[in-house]
């Protein structure tokens, strides 16, 4: 088959198969939405509820046509989730049904969707399947599946009742592993369990959206359609290509009888090389602005919040409200504190939490509701009265000689409101110098999580060597940096953070460096680029 691409003219080292399409062909079964509709019924009335079948047709059909548009939808995302059985069960199959018989095909999710999945659809192996798996186990290729399915469970009955499932080494089921097709994760998953570099096996699959762009993102060796009734509809335009299009597993067959023999294992993927990009990364508050309280903003926002809560059954004025927001503070450090010990991460509150939880605590439903409904424009609000922030000495002038050398800033900070610090940004006029920010009330992390620091240096293209950090907290800044190997961690004077505990940050290394203000780290920048041509030496 001289025809083939290149990629096909060697063996792999292991082959990875989609589930259908590939190893089966499923057709609908005219009457298995009825007989599905007739099993849910007969779990009702076995708990003692009745159901009439029609009703429960009616909210199947709705939700196989939702989940079609939530799997379609899914297939855009570069690293979807799987929906757990409960999701599947409770928010589409049985969504329009009573609630005590919804709560009972909840609890019974993972057989429901066996049930489903063997009663709607017939499974017929595809031509060529036996011969491919017969080939493989001849020249000891392993064998693995990578499939999207609601019911893992009913895959693996199907293989053994076609007398398959000792074929294969590993089955990856995206309702048993939490992601699903394109996340490349699952191929790497499979590969990792067959002992193989995804870029030394083959998948195969019948999708464009989700088996080929799964294949691209993990790197897969090759990529391979057997063609399927979705094959040549994409739900939308899909840019990566398979390496081949076979009509039937048939054509597989060949192109693996034909192929030489494996090379030796494939070294494993460099890092891909980064160019002369050099970054600065920066905190915002107590380093581009310092922060001097004001009673009058907060009097201010008081006043407002006080409008929103007061009400028949909660009485709140301006000075209660300050002390509910006192309150909601108080309980915000413990939280802090608590997630410095987290061995999970160190995870920041969301606007919600805080206005309805921590500030809401204790206050009527209804208040609780507007602090719900309204949390992100309160945070917004907040984070802006709560303080009146002036522009550190020197910030603009570095900010645009980073401009001027070609170093990408990134704001990297700790805050209740992302937002706010894009505003008050903005208000110094130095948002157009700034490429992009990182919050922690966004990300999800706090310094000195590194996770936060991560997404940062992600945007900028920088690799760490070639990376300042610019902050005020030993333990937040210059931890969450060195962290990430960060070659520079410049801690600035006259922040948050007193002096000695600076210096000391310093002396233990933590720092490598501590200036008075941003025109030092600017000269800093200046000599280390003079020095060698680069920005970092």
């Amino acid at each position: 088959m001289s025809d083939l691409p290149l990629s096909l003219r060697r063996a792999p080292r292991a082959l990875l198969l989609d589930f259908g399409g590939v190893i089966f062909q499923t057709r609908k079964r005219i009457e298995g939405r009825d007989d599905f509709a007739a099993s849910l019924v007969a779990r009702a009335e076995r708990a003692g509820r009745r159901i009439d079948v029609v009703t429960v047709r009616a909210s199947l059909d709705a939700a196989l046509t939702a989940l079609g548009h939530w799997k379609h939808a899914s297939s855009r995302r570069l690293e979807p989730r799987e929906m757990t059985h409960r999701e599947v069960v409770g928010d589409f199959i049985a969504a329009d049904l009573p609630a005590p018989i919804r709560a009972l095909l909840i609890a019974e999710a993972g057989e429901v969707l066996e049930d489903m999945n063997m009663l709607i659809s017939d499974h017929e192996v595809r031509p060529g399947i036996p011969e491919l798996l017969a080939l493989a186990g001849e020249r000891n290729i392993p064998l693995g599946i990578v499939s999207n399915a609601h019911s893992g469970r009913s895959h693996r009955r199907l293989l053994a009742a076609h007398g398959l499932a000792g074929a294969f080494a590993v089955q990856v089921y995206s309702d048993e592993v939490g992601m699903r097709k394109p996340h490349p994760r699952m191929i790497e998953l499979a590969s990792a369990a067959l002992g193989v570099s995804p870029a030394d096996a083959w998948y195969v699959g019948d999708t464009q959206d989700r088996d080929v762009v799964a294949g691209r993102r993990a790197g897969a060796g090759a990529v391979v359609l057997t063609a399927s009734k979705h094959t040549d509809n994409p739900p939308f335009g899909v840019a990566d290509t398979a390496d081949a299009v076979f009509p039937t597993p048939e054509g597989l067959y060949e192109a693996l009888r034909a192929a030489e023999p494996p090379l030796a294992a494939a070294p494993a993927p460099a890092a891909a090389p980064r160019d002369d990009r050099t970054a600065l990364l920066i905190d915002h508050g107590g380093v581009i602005s310092s922060s001097t309280p004001d009673d009058a903003l907060l009097d201010a926002f008081c006043v407002d919040l006080a409008r929103l809560l007061d009400g028949d059954d909660e009485r709140v004025d301006a000075v209660r409200a300050r002390g509910l927001i006192a309150a909601g503070r108080a309980r915000h450090r413990e939280f802090k504190a608590r997630e410095r010990l987290s061995p999970d991460g160190i995870r920041e509150m969301d606007a919600t939490t805080f206005w309805r939880d921590l500030v809401g605590d204790g206050l009527s439903p209804r208040a609780r509701a507007v602090l719900e409904a309204e949390a992100h424009d309160l945070m917004f609000r907040y984070g802006r009265a709560k303080s009146r922030r002036t522009l550190r000495t020197g910030i603009r002038a570095l900010l645009e000689q980073c401009a001027a050398d070609g170093t990408t800033v990134v704001v990297v900070s700790n805050t209740i409101s992302g937002r706010a610090v894009r505003a008050e940004c903005a208000a110094h006029g130095l948002d157009h110098l700034i490429a992009a920010y990182v919050c922690s009330d966004e990300n999800g992390f706090r310094k000195p999580d590194r996770r936060i620091v991560d997404e940062a240096l992600l945007i900028a293209d920088a690799a760490p060597s070639r990376t300042w950090f610019f902050g005020d907290k030993p333990q937040n800044d210059a931890a969450a940096a060195q962290a990430l190997d960060v070659a520079r961690r410049v801690l600035v004077r006259g922040g948050t953070t007193d002096d000695d505990a600076l210096d000391a940050a310093a002396a233990s290394g933590l720092a490598t460096d501590v200036v008075d203000s941003a025109s030092d780290l600017a000269d800093l920048m200046t000599s280390a680029r003079d020095a060698v041509g680069i920005a970092i030496p």
